[in-house]
């Protein structure tokens, strides 16, 4: 099966030239050109990955990738204004995997694609369980148990529990958190990596500001208390 991307720009250009781009690396494209039918598009179709403007008519990429967050973990790379720092942990806030400032160079944006899609549908070599108390990590297919309710993940979300998981006690800096999970090349910094544990622990935790699992050693990083 090929793979499958949702294209979502009002500025249709910008969409005509991805579209383009996707399909000479055999990747089927639908394109959406505002929020509310993006959203339609999310709903009716499974995607292997969709990039998202912010700034769309009828609905906010921010609303969009919200709501598609209330019934799917699909990958998410939202499209931010070249400078706007906030857009980007806005939207990783609202549940984005990853952004790409415009402008951009199309060659970062397939690679991008191409990189989080390779990760979204590895399967783990020793295909387990993690389990801990009331939770439940099923590496084979990359789902997250609290006692017996899935939780909805991201991949990014997912591929740092089950680092920190698969490691319990020991210490990752956030920088090494940023390199192990986005890659070396990642143009991000270090709050990438504390909005994502945020989301982890309001998913995850009863207390989320006194967390069971992915704590916190002050001056150091992250670390999973077994």
């Amino acid at each position: 099966m090929g793979k499958k991307a949702l294209v979502v720009d009002d500025e249709k250009t910008i969409v005509k030239g991805i579209k383009f781009s996707l399909e000479q690396d055999d990747i089927q494209v639908d394109c959406a050109y505002d929020g509310q039918e993006a959203l339609d598009m999310a709903k009716a179709n499974e995607y292997d990955i969709i990039l998202l403007d912010i700034m769309l008519p009828v609905l906010s990429g921010f609303e969009v990738c919200q709501q598609i967050r209330e019934f799917s973990s699909v990958p998410i790379i939202m499209l931010t204004a070249k400078g706007d720092d906030m857009d980007k942990i806005l939207g990783l806030e609202y549940g984005a995997d990853d952004y790409i400032t415009k402008p951009f160079n199309i060659l970062e944006v397939k690679a991008r694609i191409k990189a989080i899609m390779r990760r979204a549908g590895k399967v783990s070599e020793s295909s387990g369980v993690i389990t801990y108390g009331d939770l439940k990590l099923n590496e084979q297919y990359r789902r997250v148990f609290v006692g017996n309710k899935e939780i909805n993940v991201t991949s990014r979300e997912y591929e740092l529990l089950e680092l920190l998981a698969s490691n319990p006690g020991k210490v990752y800096s956030r920088d090494e958190l940023l390199t192990a999970i986005w890659g070396d090349d990642y143009p991000g910094d270090a709050r990438t990596v504390d909005v994502h544990i945020r989301r982890l622990r309001e998913k995850l935790e009863s207390k989320p500001s006194d967390p069971r699992y992915v704590r916190t050693k002050w001056g150091s990083g992250y670390y999973f208390q077994a």
